[in-house]
């Protein structure tokens, strides 16, 4: 059940807990996450205010409240208050206060809807914290409280029913039976042994359908055993947005658990970077060990296919410009992965002012593109992202990140912007060699 009985306008709440049940929820939380590297952290912040001139939504609106280091206010007094090692002294002479319900749902704006926990803050920090880091696990502390945007709170009770946001499981066979249909392309479902286990971003199951028989074309063209499963393929995770631990470790492990299953030594990712930062970066965490098996991105799969002679494409010839999507590669390190499968297309690559690991975030990541209330901050974000692509003269605008891809039409569309975000991926597949 769901009530903003005690939540002021333009912030959300979930479930019945009282105030004070809210507060203590997310105080738990925060004391869990207080390891050695979040101590330190904590411990080692300077106020130099570097990391706000890194950030989108502080360099479009100058509010100081969108300074990276003032989004992990509340999670700073919750160490200092009961996990520094002065806590005890810090308690007793009332140094720091406990926060209120009022501050946390003020706070639900500050880490959901103005941070997309993409890193550009972490990059510029000269004490090396990682904020966007910091933030994500701040967002374990609200989801715990029942204070998280209410778009995102049903995409999580969806995924939790479901297994994906998009669609329920039972129908994954009806919906690549009906994409095979439309594009011409075989698309495999529910093998009981393959090579690769190849999952989706729910826009693949819905809007973005080409991306996804483009996997499957190519997969075919070179002959790998692969499959689609109902067990696990929506790679998207959206408890790794919301802060829902639980959900996270669930949907990672339907992955996993069923690529083993099938036998499968690859996991290929869409072109989604929340899929690449929950399923590459973080599935070790929940069984304790490396993996016996790849989980990569179609990024890498592209890059190692066309440097093998598997598939060769022919050049295009015309110039464009990236969009480097944050998860992929500031937190992922495909930087160079992307600009050579660029390359093999024949692009004259142009650079934006701010690329690579520098690059400025689409302002749609981490959900905030799934909360409707952050649209207007989105729309100033994309302003910043629509000069920089102009003032290349690109002919091409080609990210790898199908959540960036939506953000960045939609906020074409409300600029009345008629520039195409294009897929990495469709454009391999659409100039293939035969």
């Amino acid at each position: 059940m769901s009530t903003t009985a005690t939540a002021k306008p333009g912030f959300d709440s979930q479930g019945t807990q009282s105030d004070e049940q809210r507060v203590d929820a997310a105080m738990r939380s925060f004391v869990r996450e207080f390891g050695v590297t979040a101590a330190l952290h904590m411990e080692s912040c300077v106020r130099c205010g570097l990391c706000a001139e890194a950030c989108h939504f502080h360099l479009v609106t100058r509010d100081p409240k969108y300074t990276p280091v003032h989004k992990l206010e509340l999670f700073r007094r919750a160490y200092f208050r009961e996990a520094s090692p002065f806590a005890p002294l810090v308690r007793a002479l009332g140094l720091v206060k406990k926060p209120t319900l009022a501050e946390l749902q003020q706070w639900q704006e500050l880490i959901y809807d103005s941070c997309t926990m993409c890193g550009r803050c972490t990059l510029a920090c000269p004490m090396g914290i990682d904020i966007a880091e910091l933030v994500k696990e701040a967002r374990h502390g609200l989801f715990k409280a029942g204070l998280i945007p209410e778009r995102l709170a049903l995409m999580d009770r969806t995924a939790r029913q479901w297994g994906s946001p998009a669609t329920p499981a039972e129908d994954l066979p009806d919906i690549l039976a009906e994409v095979a249909q439309e594009h011409g392309v075989a698309i495999p479902c529910d093998l009981p042994q393959a090579d690769v286990l190849v999952t989706a971003a729910p826009a693949e199951l819905g809007d973005h359908t080409k991306a996804l028989a483009d996997a499957a074309k190519i997969l075919n063209r070179i002959g790998a055993k692969w499959t689609m499963h109902q067990g696990g393929f929506d790679a998207s995770n959206i408890g790794f947005n919301n802060g829902d631990l639980e959900l996270q470790e669930r949907l990672t492990r339907a992955i996993v658990d069923t690529a083993l299953k099938i036998g499968a030594k690859t996991v290929l990712l869409p072109e989604c970077g929340h899929a690449y930062g929950a399923a590459r970066w973080e599935a070790a965490r929940w069984y304790g060990a490396a993996l016996p098996l790849r989980i990569i991105h179609m990024t890498e799969f592209l890059d190692e296919q066309l440097a093998a002679g598997t598939i060769r494409v022919k050049p295009i010839g015309d110039s464009a410009t990236f969009h480097d999507p944050c998860q992929i590669v500031r937190r992922g390190g495909l930087e160079a992965a992307a600009r050579r499968v660029l390359a093999a297309l024949g692009l004259e690559l142009r650079e934006l002012q701010d690329a690579g690991v520098a690059g400025i975030c689409c302002g749609g990541g981490g959900g905030v593109v799934s909360n409707l209330r952050a649209a207007p901050l989105r729309a100033k974000v994309f302003e910043l992202k629509k000069a920089q692509v102009e003032a290349t003269g690109a002919q091409r605008f080609v990210t790898s990140c199908g959540q960036c891809r939506i953000t960045l039409e939609q906020g074409a569309k409300a600029a009345h912007w008629e520039r195409k975000t294009e897929s990495l991926l469709e454009l391999v597949a659409d100039n293939l060699i035969e």
